[in-house]
């Protein structure tokens, strides 16, 4: 989003940043804070202005904030069933696990399936180990990589300076094509695999932990109308980004703070070495992450296996959300319907 718009590299980094350790402190649990998906999509093919980028997520902001406060998104989570929510996740999951295979760990080549096979084992061997979560051998993994193969640190020391966010109002014009272009597109999306299907994972992972889908609409909201003029991306929970926190040995909101840091530092005082500093990601680094948050996401559909109705629903749900343009409204419409449908259709006749 940052190449395709040309965003201010620092304003984004320490906006993204500071909204991942809010969201850390607020939910003490691994919360995650990630760039709106289907508005990404858009800015990134057609190259759109910043300016309405700013003007989508104020809007999308305001969206949000009505249906926490006038109560609409606990309706909506009233009305939409739990298989259509595992669908969701389910489709959501295979999305991720796809996308890993196909455009990150294959990037480099054969040392990047290396790369990747080596993280895949690290990953396996320590799951379920508290005391050294894979996350932290991984990471290493590919800062070693980096160095190696694709960093000069003279590059990093050369980009060291010191940025504030930039200010932004955004003007009417902006916020009505934002609105029309990025947030109509994006909200099925938000209400379905921001705000449902992160309320129900947190539900999943943490049972101890009631959660509403207010709270998580709400803070939704606000940090997209604190963004908007701080020149930041538009920004949402989601549960793909809990699952993979969660995988890799997060428990509290310890893990988010952290990587907010990461791009708090980046944004502050490197956002000139931006180019070299994602060298010390790689992409098959980041595929293995990916292809273990969609495989963890994919997992929560066994609760409804033993019901074969719901079951084959949940995957038609899934299905439709990664294989149609706009999958995901379709998805939730569609498997609304049909689960009602078949509620009343069969009422009172015997399993």
């Amino acid at each position: 989003m940052i190449l395709a718009s040309g965003m201010d590299v620092a304003s984004v980094c320490i906006v993204f940043g500071l909204m991942q350790v809010l969201s850390g402190l607020v939910y003490g649990l691994p919360m995650p804070v990630q760039p709106l998906k289907a508005m990404a999509v858009i800015v990134i093919s057609q190259k759109l202005n910043p300016d309405i980028l700013y003007g989508g997520g104020l809007a999308i902001g305001v969206i949000m904030l009505i249906f926490s406060l006038t109560g609409i998104i606990s309706w909506i989570a009233r009305v939409i069933p739990k298989v259509v929510v595992r669908g969701i996740q389910f489709g959501l999951g295979m999305q991720l696990s796809m996308l890993a295979l196909k455009d990150y760990v294959q990037s480099d080549g054969n040392l990047g399936y290396a790369l990747a096979g080596i993280s895949f084992i690290l990953v396996l061997f320590l799951l379920k180990n508290r005391r050294y979560p894979p996350a932290l051998f991984v990471i290493l993994l590919g800062i070693v990589y980096a160095f190696v193969f694709k960093l000069n640190p003279s590059d990093l020391v050369g980009g060291i300076n010191f940025n504030l966010p930039r200010w932004h109002v955004p003007k009417m014009s902006d916020i009505l094509t934002g609105f029309l272009v990025l947030s109509l597109p994006q909200i099925p999306l938000s209400v379905g695999n921001s705000i449902l299907a992160t309320r129900q994972t947190v539900g999943d992972l943490f049972p101890d932990r009631s959660l509403g889908v207010r709270k998580i609409s709400f803070t939704y909201a606000l940090m997209n109308l604190l963004s908007s003029f701080l020149s930041g991306i538009p920004v949402c929970h989601g549960s793909g980004g809990l699952v993979g926190h969660y995988t890799f040995g997060a428990r509290t909101g310890g893990s988010v703070i952290i990587y907010g840091a990461l791009y708090l530092s980046i944004g502050l005082f490197f956002s000139h070495a931006f180019t070299h500093i994602i060298q010390l990601f790689p992409k098959p680094i980041l595929g293995v992450i990916l292809l273990c948050e969609g495989l963890g996401l994919m997992r929560l559909i066994r609760d409804i296996s033993a019901h074969k109705a719901n079951l084959s629903l949940a995957i038609l749900v899934g299905l439709l959300a990664v294989n149609l343009p706009y999958g995901y409204v379709v998805g939730l419409v569609l498997g609304t319907g049909l689960y009602y449908w078949t509620e009343k259709k069969f009422a009172g006749l015997p399993e």
